[in-house]
């Protein structure tokens, strides 16, 4: 029979398990004391709402003092943007940390909201205090680069004082890291309590910084000394057939209380805020006279009058062409639609021939065929949905005129020359690209592409030498005949072959030149 020797590997074995056993025992946590963590996490939760919802009215009464006074409130309402993103980014980076250590324990479907493994002992280290890719460092770094920008934020030394002791990052024992004393050995479900109460501070620092800067801002700025009436209209100008929309508030409006209106001797029991709407059903200029009864807080009212008036004027719409008086076919003409009282998005627009449609603040026809009269339809959405046609023209439609064939190069200053027709030096000629045409004058301006040309030379003895080019550059042919003109020479560019935007090609001018 064997005997279990001190030092056989047997024995070295049982000895380890009994070691790791005896281990367990001592970290063993109860699963009531595991429960008490979910407790202390879901008070935290609710402390954290609360705070995010103070947080929140700090911040519209930031951004109404803000609306109200830029100048005034707009630094300490950008510094209570800039606390808020800063307090959401990372919040939402702890809310990570959380989910990661739940699904190291748990796996990929793990909840944060209901832990399986809440007594588990490595997900906290590895995800915390892994020597590659631990967060622990990182989120103390973070939470200090947030410590120091909010405490910038706070001109009270005792707000700042009490931020810097709640998001405090230096470790109580100096042997240890900030991060290893939180999170080494630490059970998974207290890691979470930790992380949770991490991001209750932070909606907490958050609240110090915000209404300190609150308490910054000069709220004197924005009280009034008396109370006043005010009519607001949509627009002073109404189309006939739509309606009148305005409102009367009072310049120190009380959102808790709300004045009675009483408008042209009849009071309007259903106007809330002031709002009223008037139907516009003949033209002409109407007064609006009334006041606004607001009661005192000694049980006795006030009334405060205001007075205005409106125009209903008749429909109306001007169309004009930005270039001329005429539309050109096969081609985009710029057309400027304006309809006063109404917005740009609530007007339209259609042609009887061709293509109609608009470009930022214009309008662009393309007419379908020459010699076919289009005609322009304007009409606009009304305020109660109703489109309503408004004007219509009718205009001719031309096709675009020749263009002029032109040479272009760079004199010795460096500036593009153009030449119609005339004298030209002979380098200059060399050094062209070659034919352009265009339509260019004055009002339209419209680049037509060269197909070929013919050039005309004559020798010595007054024979005419034509050579052709199949495209706009010159040919080696034309290049070399250029080269053996001298000063005082004539040649000429005829048979100018070139295609519009309006997809016709035609025939155009000659052209004249003289080499100086």
């Amino acid at each position: 029979m064997a005997v279990n020797s001190p030092n056989s590997p047997r024995q070295k074995m049982i000895n380890l398990m009994y070691l790791v056993f005896i281990a367990m025992l001592a970290l063993n946590v109860s699963a009531e004391v595991l429960d008490g963590f979910s407790l202390v996490d879901d008070s935290l939760h609710d402390s954290s709402d609360t705070m995010q919802e103070r947080n929140n009215l700090i911040m519209e009464e930031l951004g109404s003092y803000n609306l109200q006074n830029r100048e005034k409130a707009g630094s300490w309402y950008d510094k209570g943007m800039q606390v808020r993103e800063m307090s959401d980014s990372l919040t939402q980076y702890i809310a990570t940390l959380k989910l990661r250590m739940v699904r190291k324990a748990d796996g990929k479907r793990g909840d944060v909201a209901n832990i399986k493994r809440k007594d588990d002992l490595e997900a906290a280290s590895v995800v915390m205090l892994s020597p590659i890719g631990g967060e622990g460092k990182k989120l103390r770094e973070y939470l200090a680069r947030y410590r120091e920008t909010v405490s910038e934020t706070v001109t009270d030394s005792a707000r700042r004082e009490i931020i810097q002791k709640s998001l405090n990052t230096v470790s109580k024992n100096g042997s240890k890291s900030w991060e290893s004393s939180l999170f080494e050995n630490m059970p998974l479900a207290a890691a979470v309590t930790l992380l949770t109460k991490l991001e209750n501070d932070v909606w907490s620092a958050e609240g110090e910084a915000l209404e300190s800067l609150l308490r910054s801002v000069d709220a004197g700025d924005f009280k009034v000394n008396r109370l006043s009436a005010r009519l607001i209209p949509e627009s002073d100008v109404v189309i006939q057939g739509g309606a009148y929309n305005a409102r009367v508030i009072l310049a120190a409006e009380d959102s808790t209380r709300h004045p009675l209106l009483t408008l042209n001797g009849v009071p309007q029991p259903a106007a809330v805020n002031g709002a009223f709407t008037l139907p516009a059903n003949s033209t002409g200029t109407f007064p609006l006279e009334g006041y606004l009864e607001m009661a005192g807080r000694n049980g006795t009212s006030e009334q405060y009058p205001f007075s205005g008036s409106y125009t209903v004027v008749e429909p109306m719409a001007t169309i004009a062409p930005t270039l001329m008086n005429v539309l050109y076919a096969g081609i985009d003409n710029e057309i400027a639609i304006s309809v006063p009282g109404f917005a740009p998005q609530d007007i339209s627009a259609s042609i009887s021939h061709g293509q109609f449609r608009r470009t930022g603040n214009r309008w662009v026809a393309r007419p379908a065929m020459v010699g076919q009269d289009v005609t322009l339809s304007v009409s606009a959405r009304t305020a109660g949905g109703t489109v309503r046609p408004l004007a219509s023209q009718q205009f001719r439609v031309r096709a675009l005129p020749d263009p002029t064939p032109f040479l272009e190069y760079r004199d010795t200053s460096g500036n593009v020359v153009s030449r119609k027709g005339g004298s030209i030096p002979k380098a200059a000629l060399l050094s062209s690209e070659g034919l352009k045409a265009a339509i260019d004058d004055g009002i339209l301006h419209i680049p037509f592409q060269v197909r070929s040309f013919r050039t005309v030379f004559f020798d010595s003895m007054g024979n005419a030498i034509p050579e052709v080019s199949n495209g706009s550059r010159f040919s080696d042919r034309q290049r070399e005949q250029i080269r053996r003109l001298t000063r005082g020479s004539y040649f000429y560019i005829s048979g100018v072959h070139a295609a519009g935007p309006d997809g016709t090609e035609r025939e155009i001018a000659v052209m004249e030149l003289r080499i100086n």
